[in-house]
């Protein structure tokens, strides 16, 4: 099992900054499609990240390779501890310190777009970290275990306990995937210069690593919405491309919102994951 544990890790690391990259051109190209255009080949974020490390690295302060660095493990720490089947706690854990330190990037360097972004970016982890950690509990709740390997393993399916928790969860989720209409931050599309917010001093090699990051990031986050479906692996895998595409609908109908809104807007998702696991919890003690 040991050994399980391992491969699933280490085929992780490998494979998910190549299908990260490739569901950033393959939403790059719908993107494009959506607003008319023929938009851009779907292997350019490869190119664009090649083209990040042949260039010169402009160092405000050494201070920030290191957190960027330690974002980048820690991102990557999380999705393996994940895909090894581990503790869902323990991969949300390391999920939060990898912000926390990307958010001491941004304050390392004397900018105020840099400043105004990790603002920004710690008033997004208030709004999501909520129901990420409510998710976790949901799983528990209905398989008992804190262990993916268990959850994606039993035959319960999950989302027919935790549809609220999962819608909350696809609300947030587009917070994590930094789509209108919570790309307050930063954005991966440069529409203004404040937009670019916790990136804005990051250049070269240390960007390129931020963008692999965001890599790993969005296939542990595919893979949570896969364990709500993971009683069908069709299913699961039909639910995560359905909600994927719906996120870049939201992205492109929607125009940005203010921090306010974006806050008040993960509390609200929170509130209906907690309505959720409240007539869990009722029917749970009903049923005993």
């Amino acid at each position: 099992m040991n050994w399980l544990w391992l491969i699933g890790a280490v085929l992780f690391l490998v494979l998910a900054p190549v299908a990260g990259g490739l569901i950033a051109g393959i939403d790059r190209k719908i993107t494009a499609r959506m607003q008319g255009r023929v938009g851009p080949p779907i292997l350019q974020p490869f190119y664009d990240v090649g083209k990040l490390f042949e260039k010169e690295r402009v160092v405000v302060t050494t201070a920030q390779n290191f957190y960027v660095l330690a974002y980048l493990v820690f991102i990557a720490l999380s999705g393996a501890i994940f895909f090894a089947g581990g503790d869902l706690l323990l991969t949300v854990f390391a999920f939060t310190l990898a912000h926390v330190f990307l958010v001491l990037g941004a304050y390392a360097v004397h900018s105020p777009y840099s400043h105004i972004g990790a603002e920004r970016e710690l008033i997004q982890v208030m709004a999501y970290e909520p129901m990420i950690i409510l998710v976790v509990v949901g799983f528990y709740m209905v398989t008992g275990s804190f262990f993916v390997d268990a959850i994606a393993a039993a035959t319960v399916p999950a989302i027919a306990y935790l549809p609220g928790v999962f819608i909350g969860f696809a609300a947030i989720l587009t917070i994590k995937l930094r789509k209108s209409p919570f790309d307050i931050s930063t954005s991966h599309h440069a529409h203004q210069e404040i937009v670019k917010g916790i990136t804005t001093e990051f250049s070269g090699s240390t960007l390129a690593q931020i963008e692999i990051a965001h890599w790993y990031e969005n296939i542990f986050l595919l893979g949570l919405v896969y364990l709500f479906f993971a009683w069908n692996p069709v299913i699961a895998i039909i639910a995560v491309a359905v909600t994927y595409v719906a996120e870049i609908y939201i992205d492109n109908v929607t125009a940005r919102v203010r921090w306010q809104a974006a806050l008040k807007s993960g509390w609200l998702a929170a509130a209906l994951g907690i309505a959720n696991l409240a007539i869990l919890s009722y029917m749970m003690i009903g049923g005993a």
